[in-house]
């Protein structure tokens, strides 16, 4: 195998290594070290997660800076706080026997005043946010017009955050004579183009088949009804009793509230998002870190610096909506070398979207059932009895043994084995016995992805649907279509037959996404007027028509019955929301109806 010393590095950072206890490069790092250090050549790298990038580009860069001059040399860009801090961390570990060399970190939610004063006593490499480094150029309190070498890090992340201009204003004030290094997990377009706008004939090396997954997961994708999310993941934590696992949601209120849940149902669980403070971050990653919490519950953006190598699961409690971010959440799990496994909880309408994924990583996912509550009963109890086989005993007991003979005088083993055991097992027997099958029916694959006329996939026909929003409230059917495209994360073609009224409109799907749309839709608020829809009585029919067309136009008797059941139902809600007659009486029915739902996320 190649070592470290062929690749070219010197003695300062093979000490620095040594240290470390690396031993063989990563192939991402044994790709790109010696050409980085052989000449002065613009690279894209791209390679997933947990392969050793930070390395690849270090160990490189911390050799060609010249630590003898103060002036700012090199330039490091990363999408987060966290990963802007661990990279610091690490290039400070790697340049740990190099005489006066300084890195320093630039990030949002630290004082400004104080990041400055280190930039001003001498900074060579500067690891930094985008916002944050914007915000210090325009202040002018940091010089990157003489900089040699500029790295974009997690380059497809701080994209998807949205930092496109940022970037671009960043290198903008940066020399065109200086090397740019691009390391990436995923080659979307939009890294494409900052690419060929800002590279001189990029070398381009690619570890693994580029977008795909890492080997080293395994994908798995489980299929349930919508209103079961919740009780599967419960199900998948119990079938998995060492699981140390980050468990991803679309938005901060699903994963604030998945989290509560699980801790409320006894779980050592923690909320990663955006919304909390810089502090409660850290504080619930360092519980993370050690072990403290074995569910951190997160948002895409808010997991982007986690950097735990031993991490078994990763679960999607939903899909995201780029192919790109699923590949960034797997890449949580499998990392150094290790195995890790990917999960899905997913409902019928969703299936297209693991065949989309399938192609993207080139890596096929299986099919696996939620356990059954008394397999996890049998789990469980195994996992109890290698535990006390495993556990060391405690010396210090021995002084209570003459007290515990006496209190369990008369048990023969087979009973004492039985009640120990009973301890743990009853607690799940409870807890599961009796409880439903939570797998949903699977089409054949070969049905996946077929169109909405389909019936085998798309279940018993279309269902039509009210809402009680409106020509009032400043819709037409495109713009209504719009909103409920981007609130339940549907494709254009999932919705059709958007009829809008007065005060309240009709639309419709097909059967399959009925118990995504209720959920979402329940308790939900828009500029603090509760949103609702329930499922409609009216026939089906009622397309809003455009004057072009000649046929027929919609019967009088179809009018009729939407508009008479738009009145019923709207009269149910006043402007605000709320129900018009006992407004609390419907407040108190509708908090019980989400209770009593098994799985209200």
């Amino acid at each position: 195998m190649t070592k470290f010393e062929a690749l070219g590095l010197n003695s300062s950072i093979l000490n620095a290594i040594a240290d470390l206890g690396f031993e063989t490069p990563s192939e991402v790092q044994e790709k790109s070290i010696p050409l980085l250090l052989d000449d002065e050549i613009d690279l894209v790298a791209l390679a997933q997660t947990g392969t050793g990038k930070t390395a690849a580009f270090g160990f490189p860069l911390i050799q060609k800076i010249n630590s003898d001059s103060r002036t700012t040399q090199g330039l490091i860009l990363s999408p987060t706080r966290e990963l802007c801090l661990q990279i610091t961390n690490e290039m400070q570990l790697y340049s740990k026997y190099v005489k006066g060399l300084n890195t320093v970190a630039i990030y949002g939610g630290a004082s400004i005043t104080e990041q400055a004063r280190q930039i001003k006593r001498g900074a060579q490499i500067v690891v930094a946010t985008p916002g944050r480094m914007k915000d210090m150029i325009g202040r002018g309190i940091i010089d990157i017009t003489k900089i040699d070498y500029c790295i974009l890090d997690e380059a497809d992340e701080m994209l998807n955050m949205g930092f496109y201009e940022d970037i671009k204003d960043i290198l903008s004030n940066t020399p065109k004579e200086k090397s740019t290094w691009l390391f990436s997990a995923t080659m979307p377009k939009e890294v494409a183009t900052i690419a060929k706008k800002f590279m001189h004939n990029p070398t381009e090396i690619t570890v693994g088949a580029k977008n795909s997954g890492v080997d080293t997961v395994q994908h798995e994708y489980y299929l349930v009804g919508g209103r079961d999310r919740y009780p599967a993941l419960k199900r998948l934590s119990d079938a998995n009793p060492g699981i140390f696992s980050v468990v991803f949601c679309r938005t901060k209120r699903d994963t604030q509230r998945v989290a509560e849940k699980l801790i409320e149902d006894g779980y050592n669980a923690g909320a990663l998002h955006g919304d909390l403070s810089q502090n409660q971050r850290d504080l619930v990653m360092n519980a993370f870190r050690k072990k403290q919490i074995q569910m951190l519950v997160a948002t895409d953006v808010a997991a982007r610096g986690i950097d735990v190598d031993d991490i078994t699961h990763v679960i999607n409690y939903q899909l995201p909506d780029e192919i790109e971010t699923y590949t960034h959440r797997s890449g949580r799990t499998g990392r150094a070398g290790k195995s890790g496994i990917s999960m899905v909880i997913i409902t019928r309408s969703e299936l297209r979207k693991i065949h989309s994924i399938e192609k993207k990583i080139k890596q096929n996912f299986i099919s696996k059932k939620i356990p059954t509550g008394i397999e996890i009963c049998e789990i469980q109890l195994y996992h109890l009895a290698n535990r006390i086989r495993t556990t060391e005993i405690n010396e210090e007991i021995n002084n209570y043994l003459p007290a515990i003979h006496d209190v369990l005088d008369g048990l023969d083993r087979d009973e004492l084995i039985q009640k120990i055991v009973s301890v743990e097992f009853t607690r799940f027997f409870n807890y599961y016995n009796k409880t439903k099958d939570l797998n949903s029916a699977e089409p054949d694959r070969r049905e996946r992805g077929k169109g909405k006329t389909d019936q085998s996939f798309s279940g018993n026909g279309s269902v039509r649907y009210f809402i009680n929003v409106g020509e009032r409230d400043g819709y037409d059917w495109m713009s209504l279509k719009d909103f409920l495209k981007d609130t339940l994360h549907l494709g254009k073609d999932d919705l059709f037959k958007v009829d809008v009224k007065d005060s309240f409109s009709f639309f419709n799907t097909e059967a399959a996404l009925k118990d995504q749309i209720l959920e979402t839709f329940t308790d939900f608020k828009v500029k603090g007027r509760f949103v609702n829809v329930e499922v409609s009585d009216s026939p089906e029919g009622g397309r809003r028509r455009k004057r072009s067309d000649r046929g027929p136009r919609k019967n009088k008797d179809n009018r009729d019955r939407d508009r008479s059941y738009g009145k019923k139902r709207e009269g149910k809600y006043s402007k605000s929301g709320s129900r018009r007659s006992g407004s609390k009486q419907g407040s108190s029915s509708g908090k019980r109806r989400s209770k009593n739902r098994d799985g209200f996320f």
